[in-house]
């Protein structure tokens, strides 16, 4: 199974682009709801943060955790944006960052995976995982939670950096 999963996700990454595909950004923003989540899961979930498929496991995972709260997203962001200037920046996130805008900014960062720089789609990823994380910390959420959201904004970073230097495998 876990090289079925390593295949699949260089293939999303890796694999070839046709221009004439619009709908490709968009299936791939999909495929969480279209072969659900538990199965994404079952490819994905076991694969370290440094490979294809540890990072599009965690890309998938954050959106489908805004998409399910995007209310309680919007004001954990909207707490930690004050304090997270670089990486608000980053994350590209509309100004005010409302629960749709969220959703939004989210659907977009996936839609680098078929067609962008998969080193800023992951940058960008971990910039808004850290500005909620620090939201969290401001508004006093669980320590744990805190910790979660940030090692997961640390471990997206740093497979942006090895994505720049064609080390992400």
């Amino acid at each position: 199974m876990r090289e079925a999963g390593d295949l699949a996700a260089t293939l999303l990454v890796r694999g070839a682009r046709d221009e004439a595909d619009a709908g490709l950004a968009e299936r791939v923003v999909g495929l969480a709801e279209s072969e659900g989540l538990e199965t994404l899961a079952e490819v994905w979930s076991g694969a370290p943060a440094d490979t294809l498929a540890g990072c599009l496991w965690r890309l998938y995972l954050l959106r489908s955790w805004v998409h399910a709260t995007p209310e309680l997203v919007a004001v954990e962001y909207e707490a930690g944006q004050a304090r997270a200037q670089v990486a608000r920046v980053v994350a590209g996130v509309a100004d005010p960052p409302g629960p749709d805008e969220l959703r939004a900014m989210v659907d977009e960062v996936l839609r680098g995976i078929a067609g962008g720089d998969f080193a800023v789609t992951l940058l960008r990823a971990s910039a808004f995982a850290r500005i909620v994380a620090t939201g969290r910390a401001a508004l006093e959420r669980e320590p744990a939670e805190v910790a979660r959201l940030l090692g997961l904004a640390e471990q997206l970073e740093a497979a942006g950096h090895l994505e720049m230097r064609h080390a992400l495998a």
